[in-house]
């Protein structure tokens, strides 16, 4: 008989949480990029990461922070992370990952935590190793200085709005969302076309790994939507993702954000699964 447990690592467990989390890279890139930098303590690693173990090997894990974000997880393991999760009550702003287990967790998390303010089932995950050979990079679209914040924080308010359906300036006063913000311009993963000192189109090279990395944030002005900018804004971004942090790049969209996806095929994303996002 199969003997379980479910614990919260420890900085020990650095080494089998990382070979699980790069098995599967491409999903797991939001997760692995922050224990690669942050490590498995949870004060830096902004929570905690719980590990669900079967005869003694590590096979499932599930990060419990801002976000709780199942891991490789099985049904066995999902029932013992809702577990946890509910012992420990909802501390968390959403629940997203993979939409199988993600949908498992929040059916069985939803009696004592809903109802949530929006649920997204199926938001397709899309990957590419190659940009479109006939989109032609926006020769505009560059790296974001640090001495342009002002400038690129409306944009980046607007489109987490847009997106979230609340401000992010809401609650801290946005302190958090503008470190973020200018961590990512800091780190040269924030990228714009910006014309007569306001944002045209903008995206970020977010989660980061060896492997693969992934593109978040994709926003075009309302008054310059519908000529392209995000095609070839986009490309212009795929170009120095592909170039400069990994060789297979990702992105998440609403399903029913028939546009972008239509958008992103053409410049050569290809569907590959999908995501679940639970938010509250």
């Amino acid at each position: 008989m199969t003997q379980t447990t479910t614990r919260v690592l420890e900085p020990s467990d650095l080494g089998a949480a990382l070979a699980l989390l790069e098995s599967e890279p491409v999903a797991n890139a939001f997760v692995t990029s922050r224990v690669q930098i942050a490590g498995l303590d949870p004060w830096r690693l902004g929570g905690e990461m719980w590990g669900w173990y079967a005869d003694g090997r590590l096979r499932s894990l599930c990060y419990s922070g801002a976000n709780l974000v199942p891991i490789c997880a099985t049904p066995e393991s999902v029932r013992a992370f809702a577990d946890r999760a509910r012992r420990a009550g909802r501390r968390c702003s959403s629940i997203v990952g993979p939409a199988e287990p993600t949908a498992q967790l929040w059916r069985l998390l939803e009696p004592g935590w809903g109802p949530a303010r929006e649920v997204r089932a199926n938001q397709p995950l899309m990957v590419t190793e190659s940009p479109a050979a006939d989109v032609v990079p926006d020769p505009l679209v560059r790296r974001v200085r640090k001495d342009e914040m002002d400038v690129l924080m409306p944009a980046c308010v607007a489109m987490f709005t847009e997106e979230v359906g609340v401000s992010p300036l809401t609650g801290d006063g946005g302190l958090l969302y503008q470190a973020r913000v200018a961590e990512l311009i800091g780190a040269g993963r924030s990228f714009a076309r910006i014309q007569d000192g306001k944002v045209v189109f903008k995206a970020e090279i977010g989660a980061t790994t060896s492997q693969a990395c992934q593109i978040q944030g994709v926003w075009v002005a309302p008054e310059f939507r519908g000529r392209g900018y995000s095609e070839t804004g986009m490309a212009a971004v795929l170009r120095h993702a592909l170039s400069d942090v990994a060789p297979i790049v990702s992105l998440y969209v609403n399903d029913y954000n028939t546009p972008a996806r239509r958008s992103y095929r053409r410049i050569g994303f290809r569907e590959v699964g999908a995501f679940m996002s639970v938010l509250f």
